[in-house]
């Protein structure tokens, strides 16, 4: 009578459950990493977008240019260590129109554009501080100084 199971004449006994970890493994490693990779992608973009929008108000808002910009500055700060990005990471830059010397300007405007880069996970911190450790999010905001403040 002919073996009702041709696999145990091979000696393949109990290699399923190997097969099964290995390519669990091979599978979930990869996703992981890049779940990681959304989130720290997706908190430097919330960071960026936050230090820019908060940055343009607090120079809109001031009582003058040097006051608006320091309260920028602070608020860029703050804006990155709520998401956990270190200040050395972002990069802002300041557009005032229609005259770039006097940000409050009635009726002008300020823009504010802040780069961030993204440190990748699970890497080295000496890959990390190079350009291709990192991922460059950018994120800018334009407020409008009212047209009833007093010029300058």
């Amino acid at each position: 009578m002919p073996p009702s199971n041709p696999r145990r004449e091979r000696g393949e006994e109990g290699s399923i459950a190997i097969e099964v970890f290995v390519l669990g493994v091979l599978l979930l490693v990869p996703l992981l990493y890049l779940v990681l990779t959304a989130a720290v992608l997706q908190g430097a973009a919330f960071a960026a977008e936050g230090a820019a929008r908060q940055a343009a108000r607090s120079i809109v808002l001031a009582e003058d240019e040097g006051r608006g910009r320091a309260a920028a500055d602070a608020a860029v700060r703050v804006a990155l260590a709520d998401w956990r990005v270190p200040a050395s990471a972002a990069a802002v830059s300041v557009d005032c129109r229609p005259d770039p010397g006097r940000c409050l300007t009635p009726r002008g405007t300020v823009r504010v554009a802040v780069r961030v880069a993204a440190a990748l996970p699970l890497l080295p911190p000496a890959v990390a501080l190079d350009a291709l450790g990192t991922v460059p999010v950018s994120a800018a905001a334009v407020q409008r100084v009212s047209m009833f403040r007093a010029a300058p």
